[in-house]
């Protein structure tokens, strides 16, 4: 009987939200989605995942990376602190377990955060008209690095993402690097700098699991990402055709 693996996905905020992650995850029946969340107090699970997924939602607060100012333009009313926490010991935890993990938006952030990078609290109006939400996610274009792991899984030099962020990773954290800009300049993915350290990690600023909303759900952007990852999760018992 084939082994279900247990994918942990932090909580974003609201059910909907959740529920696109899982919708995404779940491509069939060998795969469980675990909610992980502050308000569970479920930190003594993250061992047992076969995968990690950080996933996006409010700014995390400056202490992170090295900054005291909170009063920055379109910062929240208030940050959640209970669950940057929280996710700083999921990620912690999976590191230890040597699991991998897969950071969206807001995790891609912390991830960079956590490992001493830094980020650019507002990445000003003109960006945000790019990339800040507003009632839909925005449409723009990404250019990959090439030489990079993020290259090799989309298999392509330049992609259309959605976005819906008005932060973005400044310089790298240790061990990591960019593996893609914005056609405006704006990090949208990190990597490890060593493509043969574990266990793996990419971070990515949009949103592959509701990409379907933008009219992008057949793109390499979503469908390859969550492939690899997926392969990564299972192991040597899963490939994935067109990425071996």
């Amino acid at each position: 009987m084939k082994r279900q693996i247990k994918i942990g996905l932090t909580y974003t905020g609201t059910a909907e939200k959740h529920n696109n992650y899982v919708t995404w995850l779940k491509t069939d029946d060998d795969i469980s989605v675990v909610k992980l969340s502050a308000e569970d107090n479920n930190l003594d699970v993250v061992k047992e995942m076969d995968g990690i997924v950080l996933s996006g939602g409010l700014d995390i607060h400056p202490k992170y990376y090295g900054n005291n100012k909170s009063d920055y333009a379109n910062a929240p009313e208030c940050f959640n602190e209970q669950r940057d926490e929280f996710e700083k010991t999921v990620f912690e935890i999976s590191q230890q377990h040597n699991i991998p993990v897969l950071g969206v938006c807001r995790g891609m952030q912390l991830v960079n955060c956590l490992l001493g990078g830094s980020l650019t609290q507002d990445i000003g109006n003109d960006s945000n008209i790019t990339h800040r939400f507003d009632e839909i996610d925005k449409v723009h274009g990404v250019n990959l690095l090439p030489d990079t792991m993020l290259h090799q899984i989309i298999n392509t030099d330049s992609i259309l993402t959605n976005s819906a962020h008005h932060q973005s990773v400044n310089g790298p954290g240790k061990g990591l690097k960019i593996n893609a800009m914005s056609d405006d300049g704006i990090v949208e993915g990190i990597e490890r700098a060593d493509s043969n350290s574990k266990p793996f990690f990419l971070g990515i600023q949009w949103h592959p699991e509701r990409m379907f909303k933008s009219g992008l759900a057949q793109s390499p952007a979503t469908i390859n990402i969550r492939e690899r990852f997926l392969s990564e999760c299972f192991g040597e018992r899963f490939r994935v055709k067109g990425l071996e």
